[in-house]
């Protein structure tokens, strides 16, 4: 019988070298040290990255219509020319909804002599409508009505508050028409999206995007008198945005570690062993020119 003689030790490919055959310089101790500190930047970032996740998106069909939910809705702006007394909101909708003078949480603050900050909550069907802001429900109209305004906030649903959240949850923030005919009605007509933000702790928040488009024009009402008025129309589209945290998956973590450790020392050890060879070359130089 005859027995082998098998070293395991045959198998390391990592050979180590005694130290008394290596010569340490002081250009690799500097790119040592810096190797050392980008590798720690970016394990520290990638491990930031990989705890905090990002925000993905999904879409699918849902038709907001099929509900008798309604949608909660927020309007803030400012109205420099038009006293408080004559403001007022209307809401109509295809449902043959019609309130002229809507006066449940609303707020109105005189600003000046002849200003208003006009703030409303309320709510309306899931169907295409308008919300306007006019002088109809006052009990006597003024004399000259000028919807001059700008525009805080418009918002549908919940508010959203994290910056990674992308979207358009109040795009008129600060939009204003100041200057201009004192006479005209502003439009604004408003696509609506469905958007449900799913936070890390599993709660959901459904608020809604919109995109909008302007215009201005003259309206006249009964007995040919020109009634202006500030008006948010609004259609639904079926198309549902979810947001939601994903964090890749931890193999993925640990391979883009690995690849950080084992590039940076690769990349390090090219440019330590070219300025070392350079260096030497240098040397040789110049004993030679000495000689």
């Amino acid at each position: 019988m005859v027995l082998f003689n098998f070293d395991v030790k045959r198998f390391d490919i990592y050979r180590k070298v005694p130290k008394d055959l290596t010569q340490p310089t002081l250009t690799g101790a500097l790119i040592s040290v810096v190797c050392v500190v980008f590798m720690l930047l970016l394990f520290t970032s990638e491990l930031l990255h990989f705890l905090s996740g990002e925000v993905v998106s999904d879409l699918y069909v849902d038709n907001p219509g099929v509900s008798t939910e309604r949608i909660p809705v927020y309007i803030k702006i400012t109205l420099p020319r038009l006293k408080c007394d004559y403001v007022g909101l209307d809401i109509q909708d295809d449902l043959g909804r019609h309130e002229v003078g809507f006066v449940e949480n609303t707020v109105k603050n005189p600003i000046g002599e002849e200003g208003c900050v006009f703030e409303a909550n309320f709510l309306v069907n899931k169907v295409p409508g308008n919300f306007h802001v006019s002088t109809h429900s006052a009990d006597k109209q003024p004399e000259n009505i000028d919807f001059a305004h700008i525009i805080h906030e418009v918002r549908f649903g919940s508010k959203i508050d994290n910056p990674a959240v992308p979207g358009t949850f109040n795009p008129l923030y600060g939009r204003s028409k100041i200057d201009g005919n004192s006479l005209e009605s502003h439009d604004y007509v408003m696509k609506v999206v469905p958007t449900i933000y799913e936070e890390t702790n599993g709660k959901e928040l459904l608020s809604y995007q919109y995109t909008f488009a302007y215009r201005s024009y003259v309206s006249f009402g009964h007995g040919g008198r020109v009634v202006p008025a500030l008006w948010f129309r609004y259609d639904l589209t079926p198309i549902t945005v979810k947001y939601h945290h994903k964090r890749p998956p931890f193999y993925s973590f640990i391979t883009t570690v690995c690849a950080i450790v084992g590039g940076t020392f690769t990349v390090a050890g090219i440019v330590d062993s070219f300025i070392f060879t350079a260096s030497e070359i240098f040397k040789k130089f110049e004993l030679g020119k000495q000689s």
